[in-house]
């Protein structure tokens, strides 16, 4: 009470200039309310014993008391998108991105990755990040901005038992502008299409690698002509960015509202952009990528024709 009756002083030395223009009774008023706001603050932010007790049962629901088993660290975050192998007992998503062909074909085209350090942007769940890891590579930096993709990605690590793949948290692109490490392989897959500024990713995937994959969606006006149903989400004109002397076809993308869905894989925004096919093989060759291959063209994916490419120096 005391403590009330010093900041009710303060309150009235200090400003309370309409105060003193008051009258008699309003004074008096104004010292009989202002101590119960006082207090409604003091409640707001000093819980009652009632509002503890709540909180304390809370605590317990965070733990689990069955039988200690993967699946219950699976359970633990939900939205899961990628599968466990069959022989694990584990359900997760439907995805088995522990197998993708995509990843194998990669791996074909570069060779063995033993000795070598590979720099994963997205990796989504781990799935990726584990047959890296199974090929020999004997470094991995998986790096995911998505706060609930990286507990995915820890449970994924102790499910696979990886050891030589470390997941950080973060935005990837601030990773490459202000880190000078090199590595021998950047892995982008699933991710330039959710960049709002995807030459820009490029050019710092140059910077950091001479061998890099990406998959990702772009847009094509005859795979994806503009009375296309996926279109709708695709702004109609493309934006014109001159890039190292080229104009490259950008197109403005949107969500709509994906990002309300548990199993959400986007970007931390929505602003975010295509590029055109043929414009995007143009931008890496600015870069520096001198050998491009293409495969596994997908014209009538759902979202938009897709691509897989590997290039290097």
């Amino acid at each position: 009470m005391l403590h009330l009756r010093r900041r009710l002083s303060v309150a009235v030395d200090n400003g309370c200039a309409d105060l003193r223009q008051h009258s008699a009774t309003q004074l008096v008023k104004a010292t009989i309310f202002m101590p119960m706001r006082m207090l409604n603050s003091l409640r707001k932010h000093h819980p009652t014993q009632r509002q503890r007790e709540v909180s304390r049962s809370e605590v317990f629901d965070h733990y689990v008391v069955s039988m200690p088993t993967q699946q219950n660290a699976v359970d633990l975050v939900e939205g899961w998108n990628c599968a466990f192998p069959p022989e694990f007992g584990v359900a997760g998503g439907e995805l088995a991105a522990y197998q993708d062909p995509r990843i194998g074909w990669m791996l074909e085209k570069y060779g063995s990755t033993e000795h070598r350090s590979v720099l994963e942007l997205g990796p989504l769940e781990g799935g990726h990040t584990v047959m890296m890891e199974r090929s020999g590579a004997a470094q991995i930096d998986a790096i995911e901005a998505n706060s609930l993709a990286y507990l995915r990605c820890l449970i994924t690590k102790e499910i696979f038992g990886l050891t030589r793949s470390h997941f950080w948290l973060g935005d990837f692109v601030k990773w490459m502008e202000n880190s000078e490490k090199r590595y021998d392989l950047v892995i982008a897959s699933g991710v330039l299409y959710h960049s709002n500024d995807p030459l820009h990713l490029l050019e710092l995937i140059a910077r950091r690698t001479d061998s890099a994959f990406i998959w990702t969606h772009f847009v094509d006006d005859v795979a994806m002509p503009a009375d296309d149903p996926r279109r709708q989400v695709i702004s109609r004109e493309p934006q014109i960015q001159h890039f190292r002397g080229i104009p490259i076809r950008t197109y403005k993308r949107t969500y709509l509202n994906a990002q309300q869905h548990a199993k959400f894989c986007g970007g931390p925004t929505d602003e975010h952009r295509w590029l055109n096919r043929d414009d995007m093989l143009a931008a890496l060759r600015a870069v520096g990528f001198t050998d491009i291959s293409v495969a596994h063209e997908e014209p009538d994916h759902q979202f938009g024709p897709a691509m897989s490419i590997f290039a290097t120096k």
